[in-house]
């Protein structure tokens, strides 16, 4: 499939967003990939009802989500609309503030990969099960979609460390990995390793980390209802067969969701110990707002800009006049936890309302920026808060040589060449020509090095990651592809995916006979004599066509299978029981 469906939603994603995004190529799943989707979806369906909330079945239907073949993510779009929401295709993992971006925007992430069938039940991974399967069609309720859209809105704000890039790099090479069509042991051993050695680290959580925390055991592996009956609508747990039908027992411990799951680490390579049962949906927005409440985003000052400076990474840092300084924080002068001085090093964009302002792009401040912040000496007036009268006195106008000393000691002398007001006509910004900028001793800025710009705020208000305008920075970024499981795979499984194929052509052409499955049957035990879901695909078939001596042969046939492989013996069972009932 070429073309995608147009959809209103996906029309107002930032262009930076779009990067991410790649084609589904639906005709790149294999007739075996449709056979993993039909158990799992029909298993689910099969036992769901019982677990999970009402919204899920429901879902299903609006989301035009089938039980039968893998959705295209295309069609759904057309159905998705109706809801305000649309889906994308991407690459397994995305770094998480794009993911939580996506959201924010009421565009759904899947990926478009499918679980091997040896991971049928579970897989670290980002699958179409799990995406499509698990998060679309709770989606359909409205307000489980707020707080996916409320949580996206305010996690792509948060600010990340290096620890949280080299876990989610981790995370999702094991992804690959694990997934790959030639799964190579001792890496997956050693990626799996170093995920424990992260998890291990006694580095203090970042914001990032603590918000995927609560996305975790929220919109991953939450529960609902009550401590007592949960239900589920975690789209990890809908989308694991096996999970979600051990979650609910005793040996999972139950809790409360409350602020304090922001501090419970996860392991994605284990079934959860335990898990956090939310009373309802609107809820979750009252965690997540409490925890925005601590954020750098709402909190700004010292704390706020301390947070940036850790994670060496771009940030935002919006002033009391509303200008916002954009750029990687590298030095912050401080005063009783006071912030009185800022500095960016490398290029830095000036914003006013999240649009960057004219002649303060990246270029104009190529090397980076500083200014004082806060009130001058002696002053208790602020100059944001200055009338005209008040600006002429203490001789800051156009033309006028000024020696302003600020609280914390920065002296800023130089002339005035002009000065920039917010929508409430108060100064944010004020040009300088032969500028001093100093600090005792040392030199914040020297007149040789051209005009200086100085912010204008008596406190730093807000502090969150990224840009204010996404479009004046570069935001391309290197997606690690590691060995990806997209690759065709090694002889032995392309053997194996050319089988389940011959076995789909002859049933769509009514031509399967007992010759036709006797010789799939000794490819299979030749080559593949684990497999059990070929036996199962066509069982359904000789059933749907009323073949019943075809029947009773693959019957005996699994039956021997789940024998000789103990560990795949539940999941013929469960195979065998669904098709009868059905």
């Amino acid at each position: 499939m070429s073309k995608i469906e147009t959809n209103p939603v996906l029309e107002r994603l930032p262009k930076h967003l779009l990067q991410y995004i790649k084609p589904q190529s639906y005709d790149d799943y294999t007739a075996l990939d449709q056979a993993v989707w039909r158990y799992v979806m029909r298993k689910n369906i099969a036992h769901l009802p019982l677990l999970a909330h009402q919204s899920y079945l429901a879902g299903l239907e609006k989301t035009g989500i089938s039980i039968d073949q893998i959705p295209s993510m295309y069609g759904m779009n057309r159905i998705l609309q109706d809801i305000g929401w649309a889906a994308v295709a991407v690459d397994g993992f995305i770094p998480p503030q794009a993911f939580m971006e996506f959201q924010a925007y009421n565009v759904l992430v899947i990926a478009s990969d499918i679980r091997q069938v040896n991971h049928i039940e579970y897989t670290p991974a980002p699958d179409i099960i799990h995406e499509a399967a698990g998060h679309a069609p709770i989606i359909a309720n409205p307000d489980y979609a707020e707080y996916l859209r409320r949580f996206g809105e305010i996690g792509s704000k948060a600010i990340s460390s290096a620890l949280d890039y080299q876990m989610y790099e981790a995370a999702r090479k094991l992804s690959v990995l694990k997934e790959s069509k030639n799964p190579d042991q001792n890496a997956i051993d050693a990626t799996e390793a170093h995920i424990q050695a992260l998890q291990a680290s006694d580095e203090v959580p970042s914001e990032m980390a603590q918000i995927r925390n609560l996305h975790w055991w929220s919109v991953e592996y939450g529960l609902i209802g009550t401590l007592e009956e949960p239900s589920i609508y975690g789209a990890g747990l809908l989308s694991s067969i096996g999970e979600s039908t051990a979650c609910l027992k005793a040996h999972v411990v139950k809790r409360p969701y409350t602020i304090e799951a922001a501090d419970q680490g996860f392991d994605i390579t284990k079934p959860q110990p335990h898990l956090y049962v939310t009373p309802n949906f609107a809820h979750l927005t009252e965690v997540l707002e409490e925890f925005a409440d601590r954020m750098a985003l709402r909190r700004g000052g010292y704390s706020g800009l301390s947070k940036a400076l850790k994670s060496k990474q771009l940030a935002t840092a919006e002033l009391s006049t509303g200008l916002q300084v954009t750029g990687v924080f590298t030095h912050i002068i401080e005063q009783d936890r006071t912030v009185r001085y800022i500095q960016t090093t490398g290029p830095t964009v000036l914003s006013y309302q999240n649009k960057a302002l004219v002649g303060h792009e990246s270029s104009s401040h190529a090397d980076g920026f500083g200014s004082p912040i806060g009130k001058l000496k002696g002053i208790n007036l602020a100059i944001e808060d200055m009338s005209p009268k008040d600006l002429k006195q203490y001789n800051i106008c156009e033309g006028q040589q000024v020696d302003l000393s600020f609280d914390g000691g920065v002296r800023v002398q130089g002339t005035i060449i002009t000065g920039t007001r917010n929508l409430q006509g108060k100064i944010m910004l004020i040009k300088f020509k032969n500028c001093l900028v100093t600090l005792g001793a040392e030199v914040l800025f020297d007149p040789s090095w051209g005009i200086y710009d100085m912010a204008i705020g008596k406190k730093v208000r807000s502090v969150f990651a990224g840009p204010a305008d996404p479009t004046s920075v570069d935001l391309a970024v290197t997606i690690n592809h590691y060995e990806s499981h997209e690759g065709t795979g090694s002889s032995k499984y392309l053997a194996l995916v050319g089988l389940y194929q011959k076995a789909s052509d002859h049933i769509k052409a009514r031509t399967l006979d007992l010759k036709v499955i006797s010789d799939l049957r000794k490819a299979l035990d030749k080559d593949h004599p684990s497999d059990w879901l070929l036996l199962l695909t066509l069982y359904e078939w000789a059933r749907e066509s009323n073949s019943p001596a075809i029947a009773e042969h693959l019957a005996a046939a699994l039956s021997t299978k789940a024998e000789q492989y103990p560990m795949s013996a539940h999941l013929i069972h469960d195979g065998l029981q669904l098709l009868a009932r059905s």
